[in-house]
């Protein structure tokens, strides 16, 4: 046993005596470093891989509104109108979304410089989804019809007629979300988001234009 003992001890001696020289020497920069496990590693990041970090963000819904539009629809016929047709007032409510679309940017959309500290992104402009009207905070706000409408109404229950009303509301907010600052507004928190996420990556100077 005491034959096994002076083999083991003389072996972790000469591995400690090994160990020890190996720091001299890399300290002396005899040797190689020892690499680091827990070190950082540094990756160049090229232009595709900055155009398809953005490509996949695909539709970025970057503005929303509220609008309130004043629906007034009138029908009349041949009798008068205490007996035939109506006249209704509709308040409708609803929301309109603007986004911009980066499913389809190319390679000439994000150009990056050869230093990669300048970057330069190419849009298209923002668009608007299909407004949503709230049917639980819409109502009519006044409503006159005639006699015979009235009861032709209650005899037929027909629900086109308020169906009418709700998607003439709908387009009444596309249209004054259309002529509104949404769209302005998507592109300008586009571009400050974009120009956060490529500043973060190490570009200094970024510019975003909508074409």
């Amino acid at each position: 046993m005491s034959k096994w003992r002076r083999r083991i001890s003389g072996t972790a001696a000469a591995l400690a005596a090994l160990f020890v020289l190996y720091l001299i020497g890399s300290a002396a920069h005899l040797f190689p470093q020892l690499r680091n496990p827990f070190g950082e590693t540094t990756t160049e990041r090229s232009q595709p891989v900055v155009l398809k970090s953005i490509v996949e963000l695909s539709k970025y819904e970057a503005a929303s509104g509220n609008f309130q539009v004043v629906v007034d629809v009138s029908s009349s016929g041949i009798l008068p109108s205490f007996l035939e047709g109506s006249d209704t007032m509709f308040i409708g409510i609803g929301s309109e979304n603007a986004y911009v679309d980066f499913s389809h940017l190319k390679g000439d959309a994000v150009k990056v410089s050869a230093d990669r500290l300048t970057a330069t992104l190419t849009l298209p402009h923002a668009q608007l989804d299909p407004a949503v009207l709230d049917v639980k905070q819409s109502y009519v706000f006044a409503q006159q019809q005639g006699l015979f409408t009235r009861l032709n109404s209650f005899l037929s229950g027909n629900p086109n007629s308020q169906q009418a009303v709700y998607e003439l509301a709908q387009k009444q907010i596309e249209k004054a979300a259309a002529s509104s600052a949404v769209r302005a507004d998507a592109e300008r928190n586009t571009r400050a988001m974009l120009v956060s996420l490529l500043q973060s990556l190490g570009f200094k100077t970024v510019t975003v234009t909508f074409a």
